[in-house]
């Protein structure tokens, strides 16, 4: 479900300049007049790529095999793409990524990549949401882990973390949300 949600917010981004024009027509002469960025074509399809690779190896529950190709995509060629297309991928990447690392017992390097992809969408948006829902569940796992070792203040911080980041990814969504909603009549 959260791929598939992934997925279809980065094919709006891609279609949205036509989906509100009212004269289809004008904008299809529009997107004509358009050139095509191969270069950011290729880095989403890498990207795409990336991402079914990770699933594979999430679901044979491998996961530094499932970071490795998507460490590609953070580390490797993208990066001086000037795309917000570019920027939420990246930072939608970022979050899968801080979600493997705290399914496999690191919330520090958990942490580093939400701030990473924090860094890449600085306004309220899907994916700046997306980070803060993952720094809940980030938080809610390193609770759980201080419970089991017997850090119970160390676990009473961590789930009022945990709270405030799903709360926070809360009020971002619901910015995202009224900023799209249609008119009021």
């Amino acid at each position: 479900m959260r791929r598939m949600l992934a997925g279809l917010a980065l094919g709006l981004t891609l279609l949205g300049g036509c989906s509100r024009e009212r004269d289809s027509a004008a904008c299809g002469e529009r997107d004509a007049e358009r050139p095509v960025d191969s270069r950011l074509l290729a880095f989403l399809s890498r990207a795409r790529a990336a991402h079914h690779l990770a699933d594979a190896a999430e679901a044979a529950h491998e996961l530094t095999r499932a970071m490795a190709p998507l460490m590609e995509v953070v580390t490797g060629a993208g990066k001086d793409l000037d795309a917000p297309e570019v920027r939420e991928v990246l930072a939608d990447t970022f979050a899968r990524l801080a979600d493997l690392e705290s399914q496999g017992g690191d919330p520090i390097r958990a942490r580093g990549h939400i701030e990473q992809g924090l860094a890449l969408v600085p306004t309220p948006t899907y994916f700046r949401g997306h980070l803060y829902e993952i720094l809940g569940l980030v938080e809610e796992r390193r609770a759980a882990t201080l419970k089991a070792t017997g850090d119970l203040p160390g676990a009473v911080r961590a789930e009022e973390a945990a709270l405030e980041a799903l709360e926070t990814a809360m009020k971002i969504q619901a910015q995202v949300i009224d900023g799209t909603a249609p008119p009021k009549r």
